[in-house]
Parts: structure tokens; sequence; C-alpha cells
């Protein structure tokens, strides 16, 4: 299960995953163009034209692949500093935001999945219920509240005898709570 069920959480999610992958290949494109600057400014003289770009950005691009050349000059001469200065700032350009990237979101989102997917399994089995339930119970007391205001003549204390007592409504009632906040029931 990689997606809630709720409508909104879902599209956030999807919007999310998608602005990852919009992320990487972005990092991926840059790259690449940056690698064929630097090489190509370290074999020609006359400026290349980049397609899709404008010529002043080509004359910003080519500017920073001459810096480049420039460090690549300061070596021993030969095709083989360039190409590993190429590759080298290449692997940099992508590395470093990518790697950010998967060091803030992809711990969140699996960890979504794998809260979900336990739940799931979870709100399958009577004791899995109570587990659930219990789990509504030891949100913040705001929420508890709320949970409590959605049901009729209800209030935090009894849904905690409740679930002492083992009722099934109040049971039911908190594990469905705890359902619809992970996305996995509509509200």
């Amino acid at each position: 299960m990689w997606y809630a069920h709720q409508p909104g959480r879902r599209t956030r999610q999807a919007l999310g995953d998608g602005a990852a992958l919009l992320w990487v290949g972005g990092w991926a494109a840059t790259a690449v163009v940056a690698h064929r600057l630097i090489t190509l400014s370290a074999g020609l003289h006359a400026r290349p034209r980049i397609p899709l770009l404008g010529p002043r950005m080509n004359g910003t691009l080519h500017d920073v692949a001459r810096a480049g050349d420039r460090l690549a000059g300061a070596a021993p001469s030969g095709a083989g500093p360039t190409q590993a200065l190429a590759l080298l700032a290449a692997v940099a350009l992508f590395v470093v935001p990518v790697g950010l990237l998967l060091a803030l979101w992809l711990p969140r989102r699996l960890r979504w999945v794998r809260q979900a997917a336990a739940a799931r399994d979870l709100a399958a089995t009577e004791d899995g219920r109570e587990l659930l339930a219990l789990r509504a119970l030891l949100r913040p007391l705001d929420e508890v509240g709320r949970t409590a205001d959605a049901l009729p003549d209800t209030t935090p204390g009894s849904l905690a005898e409740g679930w002492r007592e083992g009722d099934p409504e109040t049971l039911d009632a908190l594990a469905e709570a705890e359902l619809v906040r992970l996305g996995l029931r509509s509200a």
C-alpha cells in the first residue's frame, strides 16, 4: 500500500512523489548538460549552442564551463583530467541535491507505508483493533477530544473507560479514528 484511501491525502502523496521524481530528473538533466558543457568547452574554442536555451543562457553556461576549463587547464595537458573534472562535476551536481531529497523525503514516505501496512493488518483482527484503539487513545489530548466529540454522548474519559472494559463499540470507534488519522479511511 503506497497511497492513502482519503482523496486529499492520496493527492498530496502522489504530488509529493511526482515532485520527487521531477527533482531527480531535473538534476540528472542538469548534470548531463554540465558534463557536456565542460567536455565541449575543453575541446572547442567556439561557443556550442545548447538546444532549448536562449543565447543569453548559452553564454552564461559557457562561462561556467570555461571556468571549469581553467581548473582543468591547471592540471597536466591531455583529455584525462578534463574528462575526470567533467565527470566529478556532473556526479556532484546530481548526488548532492538528490541525496538531500532522499535524506528528507524518503524516510517519511517509507514510515507512512510501514504504518499503513501494519494498521491495515491490525484492523483485520480483533486484538489488532484493540491495539489501534489504544493507539488512538495515546494521541494528543486535543485529538482524543475531537474523537470523543464525533461520537454521541461520549467524553475522552468514557473512551478510556470503554477501552479498559473492552466495549466493542468504543474499540471500533477508536480503531476507526486511528485508521482515519492514517488516511486509510475517509472521515
